[in-house]
């Protein structure tokens, strides 16, 4: 459990400000994990799939705990005040205010990906601009779509993109487009002109806006904000299929719990009407876990991102150019183009890191690390990532 080192001062309606102990190490043995199993037959650390390697907060904890009191755990139906904490969380964090009816909840981000893609004719395309999270690549084959990829440009450091090259790559078939903000893996946070300017592209194409939105609270540029597109461009709005968790920046992917918000209603009934037969429903820790997380008013997150800044400060001095310049996420997009490395995961686990090679994400020649974890952690594996590199 991540115990806070001392209590501070009570403000009304807020729980305790504490000071919360990033550094606490965990062993994650004998948990089935996921990420620490995937490499437990080398001596390799793991910094791949975005699990961070932090306790949840204790109030998410402990609403768990006060549960498990009861020793039935059935079908569960979406409690009333589920939609209220999400409502109030959006408008809280991205002023943006939306009516209970535009909300759909789901397992989590990905089987909403995959609804979302159902919801179009078989043949038709889809749009994926690249590198992106992996997933992303079996969507269309998945709905029966034809997929489009296009690579993103690359200009003083950020990823960002290609209008043109999008342009070029429509076809007549193309119905609609699905990105990351914040992106993943390269960690960028499209400004509002940005998402100015794909509202503008969404609608002269008449195109369908598919945005996984999970990393929305985890900016770490002071000068950065997040904006759910479908709020700041409402003209695109009924366009837009946006998809949120809590999952990622409380670290509770285990308890999984998303929502869809989709302002159209025809959409929405498509991507409800694909959701019938094919999703589980949600457990009720799942519930639990993320309107705790949705109604969260405390400084845990506020904390847990000047820690990943200071981690990211660790990386940037590591690895220097290499890195694309990290707004958001605790993902660090890397260059190993020049190293000539045939399989990047292969050899990074050679020197003991366990790391996501950039073919995975549309781009060769990058590796991305999560540097989500205690700073005794990040400090060894930043350390066997310089003697990687120089080993080249």
């Amino acid at each position: 459990m991540l115990r806070p080192l001392h209590h501070a001062h009570i403000t009304k309606n807020r729980r305790p400000t504490l000071h919360y102990n990033f550094d606490q190490h965990f062993d994650r043995s004998n948990t089935s994990s996921t990420k620490w199993e995937k490499f437990a037959a080398t001596d390799a650390l793991p910094f791949w799939v975005a699990d961070m390697d932090f306790a949840a907060p204790d109030f998410i904890l402990q609403a768990l705990r006060d549960r498990l009191e009861h020793p039935i755990l059935g079908y569960t139906n979406r409690p009333p005040s589920l939609n209220e904490a999400f409502q109030k969380w959006l408008e809280h964090h991205f002023g943006w205010r939306i009516p209970e009816q535009w909300i759909v909840w789901l397992p989590g981000v990905v089987p909403g990906l995959n609804l979302a893609a159902q919801t179009q004719e078989p043949g038709t395309s889809l749009l994926i601009p690249t590198p992106v999270y992996y997933p992303f690549f079996d969507l269309a084959r998945n709905a029966g779509l034809q997929e489009l990829r296009v690579a993103m440009s690359v200009t003083d450091g950020h990823w960002q993109m290609d209008w043109q090259a999008m342009a070029d790559a429509l076809l007549p078939s193309t119905r609609m487009i699905v990105i990351c903000n914040p992106q993943n893996p390269t960690g960028r946070c499209f400004s509002d002109t940005e998402l100015a300017e794909l509202a503008d592209f969404v609608e002269r194409h008449d195109l369908i806006l598919v945005s996984d939105e999970i990393h929305c609270s985890l900016i770490l540029d002071p000068a950065c904000h997040h904006s759910p597109i479908a709020g700041s461009c409402p003209e695109i709005a009924p366009r837009t299929i946006t998809l949120f968790a809590a999952t990622k920046s409380y670290n509770i992917p285990g308890v999984g719990c998303a929502a869809a918000v989709i302002p159209d209603a025809k959409l929405r009934a498509r991507f409800r009407n694909a959701r019938a037969g094919l999703m589980p429903s949600i457990g009720p820790l799942g519930f639990i876990a993320s309107e705790v997380a949705f109604s969260d008013r405390s400084d845990w997150l506020p904390q847990l991102l000047e820690y990943l800044r200071s981690n990211l400060e660790m990386v940037q001095a590591a690895v220097g150019d290499r890195l694309t310049p990290v707004q958001a996420t605790y993902l660090a997009w890397i260059d190993v183009e020049n190293l000539e490395i045939e399989d990047t995961e292969a050899y990074f686990v050679q020197h003991g890191l366990g790391l996501s090679p950039g073919a995975q994400f549309g781009a060769p020649g990058h590796v991305r690390f999560n540097f989500g974890c205690p700073k005794a952690t990040l400090q060894i594996g930043l350390e066997r990532l310089r003697k990687a590199i120089a080993a080249r």
